[in-house]
C-alpha cells in the first residue's frame, strides 16, 4: 500500500488533532486545556477541508473556534483565581474513563476491520456551499427558522433556571 503525500498529510493532521484533544482531556491546567482545544478545533476544520466538506470546515471555524472557544476563553480568563483552583479538573475518574475507552475500542475495532469500506473515485462532488445555502433559504427555511426559535427558547429557559438557582425572586438577582 503506497501512500501519497496527501494521505501522509491527512494522517499527520489527524494525529496532531488527536494529540491536542488528548492533551485537553488529560491536563490539569484548565487554561492549557482550553488553548489545546484551539488546536483540536482547527485540526478538525483542516480535516473537513481535506475531505472536500468546505461548508462543514467553515462552520467548524466560525461556530467552534469563533464562538464557543472564544466564549470558553473569556469564561476562563475572567474567572478569579482559576490557576489556584486545585479541584477545577480533578483526575478522580480517569481509571473509569480509561476502562470505558478500552472497552469501546475492543468493540469498535473488529467492526471497523470487518466493514466493507467502499473505495472509489467520486465522479461528481457532493452538494457544495451554494447548494446548501439555496436549500436553507428555499424549501428548508421554515424548519431552519423553527430550530432558531427553539434554540432561543432554550437560552431563555437556561437564564430563568440560572436565576432561580441563584435565589432571585420576581426578576431580582441576589448578589
Amino acid at each position: 500500500m503506497k501512500l501519497s503525500l496527501a494521505d501522509l498529510l491527512f494522517y499527520a493532521v489527524a494525529v496532531a488533532t488527536l494529540a491536542t484533544a488528548a492533551y485537553a482531556v488529560f491536563t490539569r491546567n484548565i487554561v492549557r486545556a482550553v488553548f489545546s482545544l484551539l488546536g483540536t478545533f482547527f485540526g478538525m476544520a483542516i480535516l473537513y477541508g481535506m475531505l472536500s466538506a468546505d461548508f462543514v470546515a467553515v462552520v467548524q471555524v466560525l461556530v467552534y473556534v469563533g464562538g464557543i472557544l472564544v466564549l470558553l476563553l473569556f469564561a476562563v480568563m475572567l474567572t478569579a483565581n482559576i490557576e489556584s483552583a486545585r479541584l477545577s479538573s480533578p483526575a478522580a475518574g480517569w481509571s473509569w474513563g480509561l476502562l470505558a475507552a478500552v472497552a469501546t475500542g475492543i468493540i469498535l475495532l473488529p467492526l471497523a476491520l470487518e466493514a466493507p469500506w467502499l473505495q472509489r473515485e467520486l465522479d461528481v462532488a457532493g452538494p457544495g456551499t451554494a447548494t446548501i445555502g439555496r436549500s436553507l433559504l428555499g424549501n428548508m427555511l421554515l424548519p431552519f427558522e423553527a430550530v432558531s426559535v427553539v434554540l432561543l427558547g432554550v437560552v431563555i429557559g437556561a437564564v430563568v433556571v440560572a436565576r432561580l438557582r441563584r435565589g432571585g425572586q420576581d426578576g431580582e438577582v441576589q448578589r
